[in-house]
């Protein structure tokens, strides 16, 4: 979970993989008409999320169904997402990745083809709910080498209290 350029798909995909887990990027599934008013400068509402959110638990309980587990990733700005994805009934553990606001804009105003323009990173500061203690996951600083990002995900995912 984190803001938008906090890393999330390339450490989530990438430890998936070194788990031999299935990987789910978020965003793909959100209706175009999500990726469209938030390419055109629009943040999300709850309405909007509602279907993207159940499409979300949908794929956690398939997952977890299926005894393996998986990686997800979304944003999960909000508590009261994480509470609803937790509803699923699966083992959810959270690792946030945080970001500098600073570094967020810098690193969303190099990509190239993304949906999510720079001028939406503001809208998810506001909306920002950090993993709280009594959530089960960990805070990560993502402002590393995605390789140092990844490691640390690593070690939070197998170490002991997991």
């Amino acid at each position: 979970m984190g803001v938008s350029a906090s890393g999330k798909s390339t450490v989530g995909a990438r430890l998936a993989q070194r788990l031999g887990v299935p990987f789910l990027e978020g965003d793909d599934l959100h209706p175009a008409a999500n990726r469209a008013k938030m390419a055109s400068g629009h943040p999300l509402d709850d309405a909007d999320r509602k279907p993207w959110l159940a499409a979300f638990a949908q794929w956690i309980r398939t997952a977890a169904a299926g005894g393996r587990g998986g990686v997800a990733t979304c944003s999960a700005l909000k508590r009261e997402y994480r509470d609803q994805l937790r509803r699923t009934g699966a083992d959810l553990w959270f690792v946030y990745l945080a970001l500098d606001r600073a570094v967020a804009a810098e690193r969303i105003a190099r990509r190239k083809g993304h949906f999510m323009p720079p001028r939406l990173l503001d809208s998810q500061y506001e909306v920002l709910d950090p993993l709280q203690a009594q959530e089960p996951g960990v805070t990560i600083d993502g402002s590393g080498d995605p390789e140092q990002v990844l490691a640390a995900a690593l070690r939070a995912v197998t170490g002991p209290d997991r």
